[in-house]
């Protein structure tokens, strides 16, 4: 009987720790349209310190426009490029490719949003 408990237990509690970890799953574009300022970006949620970021990204009418990126010592802005959503996660066209980046929404209100690169980078953002 008390295996019985403690399995059930043990299944109570995974399937908690599942929930609070759980991704956003994006339905429509029009989830992260605006406009969000990059604050910062982190390599791992492990990571002590985060990278400081300057970058706004703007989502209008199914394009992504990244402004102000910094290059040695100017900035510069980005040409806007496609963005959609495939499987509950954003995809942005990469420019002059026929490749992709794809991120995971960890978090998203109406003033913050948190993506996950596809090689496992956090970047942190600010609704404008």
């Amino acid at each position: 009987m008390k295996t019985i408990h403690k399995a059930a237990l043990l299944l109570v509690l995974a399937s908690f720790g599942s929930i609070v970890s759980a991704d956003v799953t994006l339905q429509t574009k029009e989830e992260v349209q605006g406009t969000w300022k990059l604050e910062s970006t982190k390599n791992s949620l492990t990571d002590k310190q985060a990278i400081e970021r300057e970058d706004t990204w703007v989502f209008k009418d199914g394009k992504l426009t990244i402004l102000h990126i910094p290059r040695e010592g100017s900035y510069y802005d980005q040409a806007p490029v496609p963005y959609s959503i495939e499987d509950g996660k954003l995809k942005v066209a990469i420019i002059g490719s026929s490749r992709f980046d794809l991120f995971t929404v960890v978090d998203i209100s109406d003033t913050n949003m948190t993506l996950k690169g596809k090689y496992g980078g956090y970047s942190y953002y600010v609704k404008k």
